[in-house]
């Protein structure tokens, strides 16, 4: 598989500590769908990990040309399993898929577009290993040119936070700063710290732990199932956690789907997740009064991106 032409920097062989190899199995967990050139790139990396024992690859569908070439390599390295002949599930059904056919402890969910950086891996599983309840590590995302992502760690997403957030109000009005929910602009902690929620494009948990909370939600096709599984996690008494060094490089936007499609199932899983949580009659009659303005904002986005000739993040 050859890689794309891009700035990225490819992770390099990491030396394990034997501890971590040999105390617990790694599986990472790649949904795909028509994700184009990036996919090679970010096979390539995992396989150069030494912590990685598995990955699982489930092909939600690809281009005849990216179908044939995971074929091959599924035939040549005994580590890549591929999961094909479902068809497109979505990416929470998808990825359920991956973690059940995967035989590793630890469980690595990576996007297709994904660029493990040397040692992301290792932080990641020696930050999870003892946790003594249900645990996410998130690692830290980031652009292409290493600024760190937007979205790569959050506060609690409610109706109330997202729309400071989205309209720019919390960070306009003095002492309506708790109310943003990105928090990349915040200084990077030394060490993993607390974060309600973490970015679904690279994050680990331990598979009795993934199991325990059901794994995600299936009825959200696209986004939002991971702010949904941090909620979950963080209901039931466990920690989503922020991990600075574990760093992966994340492209966005490379899916040949349509923009309008994905911001689509975005509104669409935004809305449910806020029905989902409301708690009483007023919250959830809000949630659901709400529901066509989200999702009518998300599809509105990428016609403002092509009117203003920028991304929105």
């Amino acid at each position: 598989m050859n890689g794309i032409a891009a700035p990225i920097v490819a992770a390099e062989p990491v030396v394990a500590s034997d501890f971590l190899r040999t105390r617990r199995s790694v599986s990472v967990v790649m949904v795909v769908y028509m994700t184009g050139e990036a996919l090679c790139q970010s096979v390539e990396c995992v396989l150069r990990d030494p912590l990685v024992d598995e990955l699982v690859v489930v092909d939600n569908g690809s281009s005849h040309g990216e179908a044939q070439a995971l074929r091959r390599l599924a035939e040549r390295d005994d580590r890549v399993v591929l999961l094909t002949g479902h068809g497109n599930v979505g990416f929470a059904r998808g990825a359920n898929l991956g973690a059940r056919r995967a035989k590793g402890d630890i469980l690595v969910f990576l996007n297709p577009d994904a660029f493990l950086q040397p040692g992301c891996t290792t932080e990641l599983v020696r930050e999870i290993a003892d946790r003594p309840v249900p645990c996410i590590v998130g690692g830290r995302v980031l652009n292409a040119d290493r600024t760190e992502q937007r979205g790569a760690r959050r506060g609690d997403i409610t109706p109330a936070t997202a729309l400071m957030s989205l309209s720019g109000l919390s960070r306009r009005i003095p002492g309506w700063r708790r109310y943003e929910v990105h928090w990349e602009q915040e200084a990077l902690p030394d060490a993993p710290s607390p974060a309600p929620t973490i970015s679904g494009a690279c994050f680990c948990m331990r598979r009795e732990d993934f199991d325990a909370v059901d794994g995600f939600d299936e009825r959200y096709f696209l986004h939002v199932e991971d702010v949904d599984l941090c909620w979950r996690v963080r209901r039931q008494g466990g920690v989503v956690l922020f991990h600075p060094k574990a760093e992966v490089i994340h492209l966005g936007h490379t899916s040949q789907t349509s923009p309008i499609r994905v911001e689509f199932h975005k509104g669409v899983g935004l809305a449910r997740y806020f029905r989902k949580r409301a708690e009483g009659v007023g919250s959830a009659l809000l949630a659901w009064l709400l529901s066509p303005v989200i999702v009518c904002t998300a599809v509105a986005r990428p016609l403002l991106w092509r009117l203003t000739g920028r991304a929105m993040h």
